[in-house]
């Protein structure tokens, strides 16, 4: 499979160029532009999986060129690097489309870290269909749009459980990923849009309460991967 392509337009050639030899050493590949017209070149002439911006540079500053990119191209994650903190820039970066906003200096690990995250959710949003709204997990049924799992017990009686809107949405992500991984990043910034100790302890409670729920079918279970995430095994 190919590399993920990043548009990197940071005006800071020592910076960039660092920042541009650490993100292809993790596996990327990077173009990097020196201001926001040449990145808004780069950007016409070729296709990119995210744009990593910096705010503030000559020319053409990193909001500007977030809104031609969002003229082009609606669906294009957006990270803005900035050394500004007032509450009012991160307002104005979210507003023009950004999916995420780091403040310099910044760990280059988190911005890795926020790059594949946003990748895993765009690649989930891409890949569910929202038009499916009724799953069969093993002997278990999971309608969506009503939060409700179904199965039938050994004696012959319907049981229905109703699910809370986040143990419907986790369910189906793990749906989703069926017999395969389903990142843990992916559920937290997609379900709780926050990734952090308190959400993925949150989280932990909500596989739990799952397992209890899908205990109704012996061959199905959810496998914690350590340190990776969660994989619904369905043994059909």
């Amino acid at each position: 499979m190919s590399n993920k392509r990043i548009l990197l337009v940071e005006d800071d050639p020592n910076f960039g160029t660092v920042l541009k030899d650490y993100l292809e050493l993790n596996d990327f590949d990077v173009t990097l532009a020196k201001d926001g017209i040449e990145g808004l070149i780069m950007f016409k002439n070729n296709d990119y999986d995210i744009a990593i911006l910096d705010v503030m540079m000559p020319r053409k500053d990193g909001f500007s060129l977030a809104k031609d990119i969002r003229d082009k191209d609606k669906e294009i994650p957006i990270v803005f690097l900035t050394a500004k903190t007032l509450k009012e820039d991160v307002l104005k970066g979210y507003q023009v489309g950004a999916d995420d906003y780091l403040n310099k200096p910044f760990d280059s690990e988190v911005l890795l870290y926020k790059i594949n995250a946003i990748l895993q959710r765009k690649k989930a949003d891409t890949n569910e269909n929202t038009d499916v709204i009724e799953f069969e997990i093993g002997k278990l049924h999971l309608n969506t749009n009503l939060r409700q799992l179904s199965y039938t017990n050994e004696k012959g009686e319907k049981i229905q459980i109703k699910l809370s809107p986040k143990e419907n949405k986790l369910l189906r992500l793990l749906v989703l990923h069926k017999n395969d991984l389903m990142p843990r990043e992916l559920a937290l910034t997609k379900i709780w849009r926050d990734d952090n100790y308190f959400t993925s302890r949150s989280m932990d409670v909500y596989i739990a309460k799952l397992r209890k729920y899908l205990k109704a079918d012996s061959n199905v279970e959810i496998i914690n991967i350590h340190g990776e995430g969660f994989r619904l095994v369905v043994n059909e």
